[in-house]
């Protein structure tokens, strides 16, 4: 997207007449005595050269031909069909795949360069291309597909590196410079502001934590610097979200907090080795919030707690809310996830929870996750699922749980029998086959108990929910 001149110079104020600069904006933008324009050239000419183009190629299985092995084909164009890459009849095609991205200089003595795992995913070459012109083939040090961060490695001389700031200390409306490698034509520089932080919007499978801003980010620009107005490195440009492939102001980057984090494993493992406490956590609705007693709706709600686990050792429960972990507050599900995710295993970490209105405290181990599990936090329960309210058990059918049946957690509680898709007990997230553990945290025995609770409880009830695996916490009124 691109910006007129006063909508990125945003510390700019008008005067009368008289063009001042604020405090805020003087680091970036200066004035050329012999042009006499305003211009963030000496701040590019610094830290540009710390950005490179990387160029990767890698070996893929190309498409299957569909007129293999027909005989009008091979009748009119006999060998001119067939690959020159295939070995044999009976191995597949293969091709090389080239792709361009970015990557920024973080260690100019030791050759360090981040970009993102995306970029050189499966590489079997990757040549990294300075602004001076010179060139390397870069060594991969490790790579973590659930921060999309990776860590290359070049030898080559006076190298220039950006410094990397406490991203924790960036706020929304911060000044902040895009350059990247945009769409494979070159290096290219954007401006823009911090949109939002703490963005969390893709796959619930990776660990995010992004800075949201408008400064243009395109294909080739990922793994790219997000630059404050002082020249430091806040972030590490990943996604955008647009329909047409292009930008369109929403851009999405890595914070350097995050990327240390990681990097410091990369370094010593090649790897990152998460681990487990051995939950499952889902986000506090305002229904939860009521039916529970809570203040706020900050924190992580356990849903269950896996046996013989760190949290079950560390005391914690089902229903807990989580609002602390190792020193940095909890607001949501996410960021529990990120939390536990970046505390290497076998280390020991201090937890904070709330039970029955009363604040906890104690220590708990980060275990290595068995190799079924997908990671430390994870949810079993499908990503779609978002409790919301409803007015009562509108659209939903409850019945003992049948004989025939051995569900997992014993036969003490309702079977939801029929949910109509639309109604409000969909809405509110009930669905065929989950089974109403308790209420309210009363454990509930059969369908004469759970008529009897419902009709005592004046305001909202906190239903305890099996589904699966999975235990999940359902607020309804």
């Amino acid at each position: 997207m691109k910006k007129s001149f006063l909508t990125n110079a945003a510390s700019m104020i008008l005067v009368g007449s008289i063009l001042c600069i604020a405090p805020t904006a003087q680091a970036q933008m200066k004035i050329d005595p012999a042009r006499g324009v305003l211009t963030m050239a000496p701040l590019l000419e610094k830290t540009t050269p710390a950005v490179v183009n990387i160029s990767v190629s890698s070996t893929v299985k190309a498409p299957e031909n569909r007129f293999r092995n027909d005989e009008f084909f091979e009748r009119f164009f006999g060998d001119r069909g067939r690959s020159p890459n295939r070995k044999s009849e009976d191995e597949p095609e293969e091709r090389t795949r080239r792709s361009v991205g970015s990557g920024v200089i973080i260690n100019a003595g030791k050759g360090y360069i981040l970009t993102n795992h995306h970029v050189i995913d499966n590489a079997d070459k990757i040549t990294i291309t300075l602004k001076d012109g010179r060139t390397a083939e870069a060594e991969l040090v490790g790579s973590d597909p659930g921060t999309d961060v990776a860590l290359l490695k070049i030898d080559l001389p006076n190298l220039t590196d950006v410094k990397m700031m406490d991203s924790d200390t960036v706020k929304v409306g911060d000044y902040v410079i895009a350059i990247g490698n945009s769409f494979g034509i070159g290096q290219s520089v954007t401006s823009g502001i911090v949109s939002a932080l703490g963005r969390s919007t893709f796959s619930r499978d990776k660990y995010q934590d992004y800075i949201q801003t408008d400064a243009a980010i395109n294909q080739g620009n990922s793994g790219g610097a997000l630059l404050n107005s002082k020249g430091e490195l806040v972030g590490m440009n990943t996604a955008i979200l647009s329909r047409s492939g292009g930008s369109n102001g929403i851009g999405f980057a890595v914070p350097t907090n995050m990327i240390t984090n990681v990097m410091d494993q990369l370094i010593a493992y090649g790897e990152v080795r998460r681990g487990r406490i051995g939950v499952s956590i889902q986000n506090i609705t305002p229904e939860l919030m009521a039916a529970m007693n809570l203040k706020s709706r900050d924190g992580a709600l356990v849903g269950q707690v896996t046996e013989d686990s760190p949290a079950e050792k560390a005391g914690l429960k089902a229903g807990d809310v989580i609002v602390k972990f190792n020193g940095k507050s909890i607001l949501d599900s996410d960021d529990i996830r990120n939390a536990v995710g970046f505390v290497e295993r076998g280390q020991r970490a201090s937890i904070t929870y709330l039970r029955n209105g009363k604040r906890h405290t104690t220590k708990i181990n980060v275990e290595k996750a068995p190799d079924e599990e997908t990671d430390a936090t994870n949810n079993d329960e499908d990503d779609t699922f978002n409790p919301a309210s409803f007015d009562a058990f509108d659209g939903a059918s409850f019945g003992n749980i049948p004989e025939d049946i051995e569900p997992r957690g014993g036969d003490a509680g309702v079977l939801i029998t029929k949910v109509k898709r639309g109604s409000e007990a969909w809405d509110a997230g009930l669905r065929k086959d989950d089974i109403v553990r308790a209420i309210n945290n009363k454990d509930v025995e059969d369908l004469d108990a759970f008529k009897d609770s419902v009709s005592k409880k004046k305001g909202p009830l906190f239903l305890t929910v099996q589904r699966g695996r999975a235990q999940v916490f359902i607020a309804v009124k």
